[in-house]
């Protein structure tokens, strides 16, 4: 009851319209209070603080400027071109160009919301000058972005492993063959679509010398991924340490390019410092709610409930999964992760659910809410450029829904497709 009781609030308040961060704090003061534990509010600063001061937290900002740095420095469009030379043939053409060039950013900067927001804007009416309907156009723009926090790097696996204590490096590993087969799953969707709906694509493939230029232009940008992935590998540095190089990285490019000047970088700066105090002030509202549950015991609550009804490991990842799907539609992805995790973390130990494919797991049905209304925050960075409309965006998206989420159920229940780097290039586990 008083599990239900807590979350009811919870969802009360994000439904009339409060802010995330005051909706988990206002909750946990609520119940501290009503518990005659008002003396626990004398911790409420100390835990705030304890949340967001992980070093692999770091990450996390580093990543947002990475990103808005590479949108800024001409990278992006290098990137959609040498994707345009590989791909644009294929039945779906650009459609096909986007989600490729997306895959390669994905790389980069870790964050579905900045592919849309930056890629995504030089997708969109590049397709819709080669004559796609907008809203399709659109709606590509936003399936594709949330392949970003799946291909490492990977600002929700920072996250993840920053509440789990699991190794960020293994969660990237982990991220890798799902990203790449929720890639391919994308187009070959688009490539049905755009036989039955006739969208347009290039009739030839590119000519072999401008080929070859479009790499040599995007060449260091392409380079990026494989610094990033091949210095955590080797162990030359961290995710953290990871984050500010391909800062550093991207920065270089942009100068070199010619097309990221002195005066662009307060304004870059100022952008990725609001991001970055946006999610870190969620991420320290709900350390402490994260005490609140602990303090409760819920978790245990909840196991003893499973265990009373003969739950299965299937049974409990299904019903976890529901849980996110669920909160998806209301809540932005970052902080489902800080609600959710406290509770499910104990959960998954005790049913034998692996935490690194849990991991991935999470990660996806996050992104699967990125795409849903009311609240998918890619449909609507998407559609404050594309100006569609939120209800046609939604239903445009949809095949490409389906196969994330058939994406989402293979890996949750194949952990081995998941787990292959990791044990390979890692070893353990």
């Amino acid at each position: 009851m008083l599990t239900f009781s807590i979350f009811a609030v919870l969802i009360g308040l994000l439904a009339i319209n409060v802010p995330v961060v005051a909706a988990i704090g206002l909750t946990s003061v609520i119940f501290f209070a009503l518990l005659g534990q008002g003396s626990f509010l004398a911790m409420l600063p100390h835990r705030m603080y304890f949340g967001t001061t992980g070093f692999t937290l770091l990450a996390i900002p580093f990543f947002i400027l990475a990103g808005n740095l590479m949108n800024t420095g001409g990278i992006t469009r290098r990137i959609f071109r040498f994707a345009g030379a590989m791909v644009g043939h294929i039945p779906g053409g650009l459609g096909q160009v986007n989600i490729v060039a997306s895959v390669i950013f994905s790389g980069m900067s870790g964050s579905a919301v900045a592919d849309a927001a930056g890629l995504g804007q030089i997708e969109h009416k590049a397709m819709v000058d080669d004559g796609y309907d907008p809203v399709v156009s659109a709606s590509l723009v936003a399936a594709s972005s949330v392949i970003g926090p799946v291909i490492p790097p990977s600002i929700p696996f920072v996250l993840y492993g920053a509440i789990t204590g699991v190794s960020v490096a293994r969660l990237f590993m982990a991220g890798f063959l799902p990203g790449i087969i929720m890639s391919l799953g994308m187009m070959a969707a688009l490539a049905v679509l755009a036989k039955r709906r006739n969208y347009p694509c290039s009739a030839c493939r590119t000519p072999a010398r401008e080929a070859w230029a479009s790499f040599r232009g995007a060449f260091w940008a392409l380079m990026a991924p494989v610094i990033i992935i091949g210095g955590i590998m080797t162990g030359f540095f961290t995710p953290t340490e990871a984050s500010v190089a391909v800062c550093i990285y991207a920065a270089i490019l942009g100068f070199a390019y010619r097309d990221l000047k002195l005066r662009d970088l307060p304004g870059i700066l100022f952008a990725s410092l609001h991001q970055s105090v946006s999610l870190l002030f969620i991420i320290a509202a709900a350390n402490f709610f994260g005490w609140l549950i602990i303090h409760q015991k819920i978790p245990d609550k909840i196991i003893a409930g499973l265990v009373a009804l003969g739950a299965s490991q299937a049974h409990v990842l299904l019903i976890m999964m529901a849980v996110v799907l669920l909160l998806g539609c209301f809540i932005e992805g970052n902080a489902i992760f800080l609600i959710t995790l406290p509770i499910f973390m104990p959960v998954a130990k005790i049913f034998g659910i692996d935490l690194i494919n849990f991991g991935v797991v999470m990660t996806l049905l996050i992104m699967i809410g990125n795409l849903t209304p009311p609240v998918g925050m890619c449909l609507f960075a998407v559609d404050s450029y594309a100006k569609v409309g939120i209800l046609p965006l939604s239903r445009e998206v949809l095949p490409y829904l389906a196969v994330i989420f058939a994406v989402t159920l293979l890996i949750a229940f194949v952990p081995g497709i998941a787990l292959f780097l990791p044990r390979l290039v890692m070893g353990g586990m």
